[in-house]
């Protein structure tokens, strides 16, 4: 039993020790019963935030407005909400009113799906289950708890999470939740671009991304989260070089490839090709001018929407706008590979790179010679130290200005490409190729 567990249980044991009903619930009691391990422990309680906080006085009271408090714990924060029935939802995402409930049966009721609506007691490893979450887990079903329009209608990021749960599980979306979300898909724009976003990155980077955006575009949330996406369907490819199909599917193609990818890289992945729906043009064959920079625009913008840090964003942008250039690789001179190994972040390129080819033509030749060059190159010769400097340019008599960049450029690539080593060498080339003019 890791550390976290333990710390929730004896929280659980101090609470019923007190005289108070408490239970692990929601998601880690879900992992525990289909045998995965939780990531974090949520604690219900009939206990109010005040009767915790007697308890436990350096807990965080941070949503304690709607009965949570935050026990901290070194393994880990735990969660240790009061049993609750909530009123109308005003915002989509609040409860108007929070009434403290005296039972867990009121308290899972209001709670999103049947497999998220389990209680455990750790006194007795028993499961309370009073909305069908265990044979909904047997069944691999995503179900809400309750009427979906109206579970969907108090949180609308609650659609996100049915798909996210059902691609993530590898478990079928509830007809009747399907049907809701279909109904309700234009309410998502009501939910802020941070919550969104980070359900995309869930969805994307959890193991099933294929899965997942398959679904959202089944439940019609696809179009109104991402409709650059959308636009991708349809969207014939020469089939020289793309006998798979069309965008969308080698995008899926791509995203079933991904294995535990980071965020960036993932969005990478999914934004790759975005800017060939808006430059596709057939002349002797289809083509897709530009669709690299059109392309990274517009995932620099989706990125900002979903406002993504500016770190993350220009990251996704540069992934997009140099994907092609490993086609390239084999003929660029020595010193433009260096540069492009040495890129921030180059193994995320790397790898869009070979997802890529893996998910059209299969030619892994371009991959391979720059995983090697990258394995085989020392990082002295990828980044060399810089062998002079301005103020040598300076002593040489050279005029600051903008030469000075074409200069060191140079001098660097000369470098690169092995042909100098020492100060002296490189003042030589600049004599040579720099020739200062008589005052």
């Amino acid at each position: 039993m890791d550390a976290q567990r333990q710390a929730a249980n004896e929280i659980v044991r101090r609470l019923q020790a007190e005289g108070f009903q408490a239970y692990l619930v929601g998601g880690c009691v879900r992992d525990l019963v289909m045998g995965r391990e939780p990531k974090d422990y949520d604690i219900a309680t009939d206990a109010t935030p005040d009767e915790v906080l007697k308890l436990y006085p350096n807990a965080l009271t941070v949503g304690a407005q709607f009965g949570v408090v935050i026990v901290p714990h070194e393994a880990g924060n735990i969660e240790v909400a009061t049993f609750r029935s909530d009123g109308r939802y005003a915002d989509g995402r609040h409860p108007a009113a929070v009434r403290y409930a005296k039972t867990p049966q009121e308290d899972v009721r209001r709670r999103d799906f049947t497999i998220n609506g389990l209680l455990l007691d750790p006194a007795t490893e028993r499961v309370l289950d009073y909305v069908g979450g265990q044979a909904d887990i047997r069944g691999r079903r995503i179900r809400a708890i309750g009427d979906p329009v109206e579970r969907f209608s108090e949180d609308h990021l609650r659609m996100l999470r049915a798909v996210r749960f059902a691609a993530r599980f590898r478990f079928a979306l509830d007809a009747s939740a399907k049907d809701a979300i279909g109904k309700l898909a234009p309410e998502i724009h009501h939910v802020s671009a941070e919550r969104v976003r980070d359900e995309i990155i869930k969805i994307l980077t959890e193991g099933q991304a294929r899965r997942g955006f398959e679904l959202l575009d089944e439940t019609a949330l696809l179009r109104e989260v991402l409709p650059e996406i959308k636009a991708l369907q349809g969207v014939q490819q020469p089939p020289e070089f793309h006998p798979e199909g069309d965008v969308w599917i080698h995008t899926l193609l791509m995203l079933e490839g991904m294995r535990n990818p980071t965020p960036t890289l993932a969005l990478g992945v999914l934004l790759h090709d975005v800017g060939k729906p808006p430059t596709f043009t057939v002349r002797d064959r289809i083509r897709f001018d530009n669709h690299v920079e059109v392309g990274a625009q517009m995932a620099l913008g989706i990125c900002r929407r979903l406002r993504l840090s500016a770190s993350d964003t220009e990251r996704v942008g540069e992934l997009v706008r140099h994907h092609l250039r490993f086609k390239d690789f084999p003929r660029m001179k020595r010193s433009t590979q260096l540069r492009f190994l040495r890129m921030e972040g180059f193994e995320e390129h790397l790898e869009l790179h070979r997802l890529d080819c893996l998910a059209s033509h299969g030619d892994l030749t371009n991959y391979e010679l720059a995983r090697r060059m990258l394995a085989e190159t020392p990082p002295a010769e990828i980044k060399p130290l810089p062998v002079v400097c301005g103020d040598d340019l300076i002593a040489q008599g050279y005029t600051p200005g903008p030469l000075f960049k074409e200069i060191l450029q140079a001098v660097e690539d000369a470098q690169l490409e092995g042909k100098l080593r020492t100060r002296e060498d490189a003042l030589r080339l600049v004599a040579e190729q720099f020739p200062r003019t008589p005052s």
